[in-house]
């Protein structure tokens, strides 16, 4: 049989700590020519639902997998292979296909969470191996390393990323001694210290574009590149409405609502999203370090950092990158940096890496390529 010609779609693995997802639509018919890049269907996660682009390209030869069906990681969904390849030899492959079992590849991999202790208290990572200069993805207020769940092994092509949780948010430590801009930079600079990590490509979104940007003013080699996703710090405006209610929001009818501002399709909030943060928010001290944080940063909706000067000033690459329904920070902002290159992207709100992850994706692995 032509085994080497017959391509496998397979359920793919978002974030660290996905095992199944659902198969929720096909974009693609059998019969179907199809590129690398192109929808090919919708799988949805108990995290959020996102489209699946075709890494290859070939004739879609078999719909394996069945709409509505829940299917683990890497199980056999679609078959791609020439015309001449023959029915037969299809159902074979199909047949005889294995699902690699659950956290085989673990020890490739390593474990999905690091943690390391710094002068800024114990921090957790995740970390995906690669050549080149590090990408260190930095998430924003209230959000934490799972933010990146559709983009950390996409970007590791590029070279090896880093996505830690920030003090305050995530399983990092809750307690910030000083909470300000100032204090999560530290615990930044510390983290790449600890690592030894140096020259690096700096992602930073929303809140920690700030954090990028704060770190990039520092020099001492830390920053090669920046990469600004819905950034605070270049303008004066914020939705501090959003800020203020994520911060007391207490119940599912309160957050729901609120986390929903975040995307252009409000449906992609699902239940286990909200109830994962809601989990986080109880847990001790971090209504406090939210609280603290915001009002160091962000009030009556203005922000307290405004770093478009300094952006201005950096001589290392940036770009800037919006969703164009952005209902948190104005896509405006995205102009206040006029030597940086700016991509704003439709349908995509302040979430872009989620909503728009392939092309967000490609425009990173550009960034540190360069």
């Amino acid at each position: 049989m032509t085994t080497e010609s017959i391509i496998p779609i397979v359920m793919p693995k978002w974030g660290l700590s996905m095992k199944e997802g659902t198969l929720s639509a096909w974009h693609v018919e059998e019969g179907q020519a199809i590129k690398p890049g192109q929808e090919i269907m919708d799988v949805e996660t108990d995290k959020i639902a996102n489209a699946v682009e075709a890494a290859d390209s070939g004739l879609l030869r078999r719909r394996v997998g069945q709409v509505g069906a829940v299917y683990p990681v890497k199980a056999l969904l679609g078959v791609l292979a020439p015309a001449e390849v023959s029915d037969a030899e299809i159902d074979e492959y199909v047949r005889n296909f294995v699902v690699p079992a659950a956290g085989a590849d673990e020890d490739e991999e390593g474990p999905a969470y690091r943690y390391i202790e710094t002068a800024s208290g114990r921090l957790r990572y995740a970390e995906r191996p690669g050549q080149g200069n590090p990408i260190i993805l930095i998430h924003g207020f209230g959000g934490d390393l799972n933010n990146w769940l559709f983009n950390i092994d996409a970007v590791a092509e590029a070279g090896p990323v880093y996505a830690l949780d920030l003090p305050g948010h995530g399983e990092s430590v809750k307690a910030i001694p000083k909470p300000g801009l100032d204090a999560l930079t530290d615990a930044v600079e510390h983290f790449m210290s600890g690592l030894d990590l140096k020259d690096a490509h700096l992602v930073g979104h929303s809140m920690g574009g700030a954090v990028a940007v704060n770190l990039a003013r520092r020099g001492r080699g830390l920053v090669r590149s920046l990469t600004l996703i819905s950034s605070a710090g270049l303008g004066k405006e914020i939705n501090s409405g959003y800020i203020e209610g994520f911060t007391t929001a207490e119940s599912r009818r309160e957050l729901k609502p609120l986390l929903q501002e975040l995307f252009a399709d409000p449906d992609l909030v699902s239940r286990q999203m909200i109830d994962d943060v809601l989990k986080f928010k109880r847990l001790d001290g971090v209504p406090e370090t939210l609280a603290a944080l915001a009002g160091a940063m962000f009030q009556h909706n203005s922000q307290l950092n405004v770093l478009s000067q300094e952006l201005a000033s950096l001589n290392l690459p940036v770009q800037i990158i919006w969703g164009a329904k952005d209902a948190i920070i104005p896509v405006k902002h995205a102009q206040e940096a006029p030597k940086a290159r700016v991509e704003i992207i439709e349908n995509a709100g302040h979430m872009a890496q989620m909503e728009a992850a392939s092309r967000v994706n490609e425009l990173i692995r550009i960034q540190a390529a360069n």
